[in-house]
């Protein structure tokens, strides 16, 4: 094995995930299911390590969500055991918590260093953030809630934008989905990359996006921004992008003229056409740059760029990275934080 699939450790990690009234129920199980499923591939290759994971609240016993979901806390916040990663879950009425758990706060305030990693997901960096541990660094958050955040703490450089971030031992992430993300990226540190790439697949994901990206896709930011009578043409070429394509393509399979589906195409969704089949095409570069090794070459063709030159100018003038360079950051990032 290469070192990047080689397991990365032999030891059980111990996982605290920490919840209270109204956390967000899909981050902690998007969590939970990360570290289960990557216990298993790990079982069934017949490696050693996993996760041992402890569910704590400000209070034990049954923790209600923001849905109908439950989780059964076992432990109250401990002040006596050692902490290796804790997962702080966020919530959408966020200032109600701060007001109402400061138990929680103070005791972020008094243990979050003597972990090992320390985690806000979403909007439990404002949990971090009232602890007064994010002063000075850079945080993620939920895109709706990063001017909030600023506002409240405005000692914190808030990046509105990024899937999450590490400052040495303290993490944050953006929304929800998110978790999945920087779950995914612990397994890697501490499995390889293997059996994260399994776990991704067992959810029918990527593996992680990188934390410095965007929590946007094309696709998503598309589907955003879009009405219905624009949704057939985004369907179809998320399917056709890897194949040559021009304006008379498009406006064709949208039974349009091609100013009239120029004209509206901008406006539905604040992109031309041709710059949205581009960042289609950027999406699936990065995925390939990141989850294969494969040749330049082979990256463009597959992304449904012309040339490797093409590819290089298009990202030089879009990340101001050229995809070796992208590579090279972003697929070695989790290496190096480990």
């Amino acid at each position: 094995m290469n070192r990047t699939s080689r397991p990365m450790s032999e030891q059980n990690r111990s996982v605290a995930l920490v919840v209270y009234p109204g956390f967000k129920a899909l981050e902690a199980i998007g969590v939970l299911a990360v570290l289960s499923y990557a216990g298993q591939h790990l079982c069934s290759g017949e490696l050693n390590g996993g996760y041992q994971v402890t569910i704590m609240a400000p209070e034990p016993g049954a923790v209600c969500s923001d849905t109908l979901m439950s989780l059964e806390a076992s432990t109250a916040l401990p002040d006596n055991i050692p902490l290796d990663t804790v997962f702080i879950v966020g919530a959408q009425d966020i200032e109600t918590v701060l007001t109402r758990e400061a138990e929680l706060v103070d005791w972020c305030r008094r243990r979050a260093f003597e972990a090992k990693r320390f985690t806000a997901l979403c909007t439990g960096s404002f949990i971090l953030a009232a602890a007064g541990l994010l002063d000075g660094r850079k945080a993620a958050t939920h895109w709706k809630y990063a001017d909030r955040l600023q506002t409240l703490f405005p000692e914190i450089d808030v990046d509105a934008d990024a899937i999450f971030l590490q400052d040495g031992s303290l993490w944050t992430s953006a929304g929800v989905t998110a978790a999945i993300d920087l779950a995914l990226a612990f397994v890697e540190q501490d499995f390889g990359r293997d059996i994260a790439l399994r776990v991704a697949r067992d959810m029918v994901m990527y593996l992680k996006r990188p934390g410095g990206q965007s929590q946007f896709s094309t696709m998503l930011t598309g589907q955003m921004s879009g009405s219905s009578g624009m949704r057939d043409i985004q369907t179809w070429l998320s399917m056709h992008f890897n194949q040559p394509m021009t304006l008379d393509n498009m406006a064709a399979q949208a039974k349009m003229s091609v100013r009239s589906f120029t004209r509206a195409f901008a406006t539905e969704l604040g992109v031309t056409p041709m710059a949205y089949l581009e960042g289609l095409r950027c999406d699936r570069a990065k995925a390939l740059l990141l989850d294969t090794d494969l040749p330049m070459k082979n990256v463009a063709f597959r992304s449904g760029f012309s040339s490797d030159e093409q590819m290089r100018k298009v990202f030089r003038r879009r990340f101001s990275l050229s995809p070796r360079d992208y590579r090279a950051r972003f697929k070695t990032a989790a290496e190096a934080a480990s």
